[in-house]
């Protein structure tokens, strides 16, 4: 069982930098300009990740041609994916959940920068379970095996 406190204190600085890049730029930008203002904030507090990192799904236990690229993969196990969308949709956190699930990664961010204020969604993955978990430990989604 994931321990979600300590996921949560963990996601804390990320999710703070977030919200000094919406702070600093405010709405209206597209994703790409907070992409980038993430980058620098990120290096700025000192906070390592890896932007755009490429990833190759499987299929019975081979490395497909597939490629998907993850908008930012901080501390090796928190995924942040940026929008800048009128809202955000199923489409696009499936799209959070299955990067947390290929990576066994335990942390998933999504973030829509276009509002008056950054809408953060954090979401957590239980690797033994399966299932992925919003910060008040509901199920949200449910891999089956």
């Amino acid at each position: 069982m994931i321990d979600l406190e300590k996921l949560k204190e963990h996601v804390f600085d990320v999710v703070g930098a977030i919200y000094e890049v919406h702070s600093e730029l405010g709405p209206g930008l597209n994703e790409f300009c907070y992409q980038e203002g993430l980058k620098l904030q990120l290096e700025e507090q000192s906070i390592p990740f890896k932007k755009e990192l490429t990833i190759h799904p499987s299929y019975h236990g081979k490395m497909m041609d597939a490629i998907y690229r993850i908008d930012f993969l901080c501390k090796e196990s928190i995924i942040i994916e940026c929008k800048s969308v009128d809202d955000l949709n199923g489409d696009m956190r499936a799209q959070l959940f299955n990067y947390m699930r290929l990576l066994k990664c335990p942390s998933g961010i999504i973030v829509n920068f276009s509002g008056k204020k950054a809408l953060v969604e954090r979401y957590f993955y239980d690797e033994e379970k399966r299932d992925i978990l919003t910060v008040d430990g509901r199920i949200v989604h449910k891999y089956r095996n």
